[in-house]
């Protein structure tokens, strides 16, 4: 069955997309939708079914677990073992925004997002569409729109090249304003730690923690 694009700049566009896209998700499909990065590829994060399809949609294995994306800051705290004062103080600083955090999963949490090793990695874009799908369907398993090892998009057309009829509903918001894949911290142990250099500079998280930025990209051994 062919995939169709949704203009979502337009209101009726928009309305139609929200529309078709809830459907696909609550149907166990996957979706593109623009974020304030980069578009992403993505599903409902508690159907298991669905993430192991985007992984395989991706061609990518489970060694690289998928992030969650959340529409609000209470959501979070359902999804962490606990709402830490570090976690507390980035989630106020930098979301809506372009900072991923690396933390403790909640026990017995529903779902298999890949080789997570009891963490998970969360996210809240600042993009209005995204945020919309996200309050209507819940916590969504969303990775960056391309093929594995290939360059991410930043426009509906370029993820459509690399996935065709694959994904059933395009979202598009127009081209995603930053382009730059997140920064990930990574809260989960004593010292948080930049595992990738992205959209919000290390300086901007050490000035916010009150640490030294050097010290928080040094790979842990």
């Amino acid at each position: 069955m062919p995939s169709q694009t949704y203009d979502c700049l337009s209101p009726d566009g928009r309305a139609q997309g929200l529309a078709a896209a809830a459907d696909a998700i609550r149907a166990g499909q996957c979706v593109v939708l623009p974020t304030d990065t980069v578009y992403g590829i993505g599903c409902d994060a508690f159907n298991n079914d669905a993430v192991a399809k985007l992984l395989a949609t991706k061609r990518r294995g489970p060694d690289m677990p998928v992030p969650v994306l959340v529409g609000s800051w209470s959501t979070i705290q359902g999804l962490v073992r606990e709402f830490s004062d570090t976690a507390k103080i980035l989630v106020e600083a930098f979301w809506p925004g372009g900072l991923s955090i690396v933390v403790p999963e909640a026990p017995s949490l529903p779902w298999n997002l890949g080789d997570t090793r009891g963490t998970v990695l969360l996210r809240m874009p600042n993009q209005p569409l995204a945020i919309e799908l996200l309050r209507e369907v819940g916590p969504m398993a969303v990775s960056s729109a391309n093929l594995s090892g290939h360059d991410a998009a930043v426009t509906t057309s370029q993820a459509r090249q690399q996935f065709g009829n694959a994904i059933p509903v395009y979202l598009d918001g127009g081209r995603a304003e930053v382009g730059t894949a997140s920064t990930i911290v990574d809260i989960s142990g004593p010292h948080p730690v930049i595992l990738r250099h992205g959209a919000v500079s290390a300086e901007r998280i050490g000035e916010v923690l009150g640490l030294d930025p050097e010290s928080m990209s040094r790979a842990r051994s």
